[in-house]
C-alpha cells in the first residue's frame, strides 16, 4: 500500500471561510439559547417578595425564560437581533481563524520544526488572534446585544440601534463598550481552541483527519471548559453593552469590575454565573457544530484547491507541448542558406 501525501494547507482566508462559515450555521440553529441566556445575564435577580412588574418580565430559568419569551413577542422574539448577530459571529470567526492561522505559520516557521506546540503556547496564539479580531469587530457585538435586551415595544433595526448607542453618553466610542471585558475574553476562544487541539491530540493521536462525531466531541468538551472558567467576564460584558439596570437609574457602568461588585452587591457572588446552563448548552452545540462544519469545509477546500492545481498544471503541460509544437515547426520552416 502507498504512503498518502498529507492534505495540502490552506491559505489564511481559507481556514477563515471554513472557521466563519461553520459558526454561522451553528449560531442560527441555536440562536433561541443566545436570546435566552443574555437576557438572564442582565436581569436583576429579584429578593423573596418583591412585586413582579409585568413591564419587566423576570426569568426564573432557560424554560421559563422561553415561555415568556414567546408568549410576550411570539416566536419572532426568540430570534430578535439575528441579523446582526449572524453579520458579528461571520466577521469575528473570520477575522479570528484568519490570524490565528496565521499567527500559527508564524510561529512554526521561527521554531524550524513541525512538533505541536505547548499548550502555554496554543493559548498566547489564541489570544494573540482574538485581540486583533475582537477589536475589529466588537461594534456588532454590542448593538447585538442591546438589540437582545430590547422589548417588543422598543425594538429597532440594525442601524437604528446603533444610531441609539453612538447618541448616549459614550458616543461613538459606545460601539466599543466592554473593549477591555473583551480583550480579556480572548482567553476564551484561546482556551477553547488550545484545548481542543490538546484533546485532539491526547485522546486521537497522530490522526490529521476527525469524523464529523469526533470533531463535534472535541469542540463542545473544549467550549464547555472554557465557559466554565470565563463565565463572570461573559455576565460583567453583557452588562456593559445592555442598558444599565432601574438601580442605576441611566448611569452606564465604567468597566467591567464594576459590573461584577454591582452584581455582587445585588445579588450575591454566585450571580456572576448567572445564565451559564444557557451558555454551556449553547457553547456545547455551537463549538461541536462550528468544529464538526470546520473540518468538513476545511476538507472541502482542500479537495477543491488540488483540483484547481490539477487544472493548472495540466493547462501549464498543453501550453509547454503548444510552445515546443510551435518552436519545432519554426526550426524546420526556416531555410538553411550555405556560403
Amino acid at each position: 500500500m502507498g504512503v498518502q501525501s498529507k492534505p495540502a494547507p490552506l491559505p489564511p482566508w481559507g481556514y477563515a471561510v471554513a472557521g466563519s462559515t461553520g459558526a454561522v450555521l451553528a449560531n442560527a440553529l441555536v440562536y433561541p439559547l443566545d436570546i435566552v441566556k443574555t437576557r438572564l445575564q442582565v436581569q436583576i435577580r429579584r429578593k423573596p417578595g418583591e412585586l413582579s412588574d409585568d413591564s419587566d418580565p423576570h426569568y426564573t430559568s432557560t424554560w421559563d425564560a422561553i415561555t415568556k419569551i414567546v408568549a410576550g413577542e411570539g416566536i419572532h422574539g426568540l430570534y430578535a437581533g439575528i441579523n446582526g448577530a449572524l453579520l458579528g459571529v461571520a466577521s469575528t470567526n473570520f477575522a479570528y481563524f484568519y490570524w490565528y492561522s496565521i499567527v500559527r505559520q508564524l510561529y512554526f516557521k521561527s521554531q524550524k520544526t513541525s512538533a505541536p506546540p505547548s499548550t502555554a503556547v496554543e493559548l498566547i496564539l489564541g489570544a494573540l488572534a482574538g485581540a486583533v479580531a475582537q477589536l475589529c469587530t466588537i461594534p456588532v457585538a454590542v448593538v447585538t446585544t442591546r438589540q437582545q435586551t430590547q422589548s417588543k415595544a422598543d425594538r429597532k433595526g440594525l442601524l437604528d440601534t446603533a444610531r441609539e448607542v453612538i447618541h448616549s453618553e459614550d458616543g461613538v466610542f459606545g460601539l466599543w463598550r466592554g473593549l477591555k471585558a473583551s480583550l480579556v475574553l480572548v482567553v476564551n476562544p484561546a482556551i477553547t481552541y488550545g484545548a481542543y487541539e490538546r484533546l485532539k491530540g491526547a485522546i486521537f493521536p497522530g490522526k490529521t483527519r476527525l469524523t464529523a462525531g469526533e470533531a463535534f466531541l472535541l469542540g463542545a468538551m473544549s467550549k464547555a471548559l472554557a465557559t466554565i472558567a470565563t463565565q463572570p467576564l461573559i455576565v460583567a460584558k453583557v452588562g456593559l453593552q445592555s442598558k444599565p439596570p432601574p438601580q442605576r437609574q441611566g448611569k452606564p457602568f465604567k468597566g467591567f469590575i464594576e459590573v461584577m461588585k454591582f452584581i455582587v452587591q445585588h445579588e450575591g457572588l454566585m450571580s456572576l454565573f448567572k445564565g451559564i446552563g444557557p451558555q454551556i448548552v449553547k457553547g456545547f452545540l455551537v463549538q461541536g457544530l462550528l468544529m464538526m462544519t470546520k473540518e468538513r469545509m476545511e476538507f472541502l477546500f482542500v479537495l477543491l484547491f488540488r483540483y484547481v492545481r490539477k487544472l493548472r498544471s495540466e493547462q501549464l503541460a498543453k501550453a509547454a507541448e503548444l510552445a515546443a509544437a510551435a518552436a519545432a515547426k519554426a526550426k524546420v520552416a526556416v531555410p538553411v542558406t550555405t556560403k
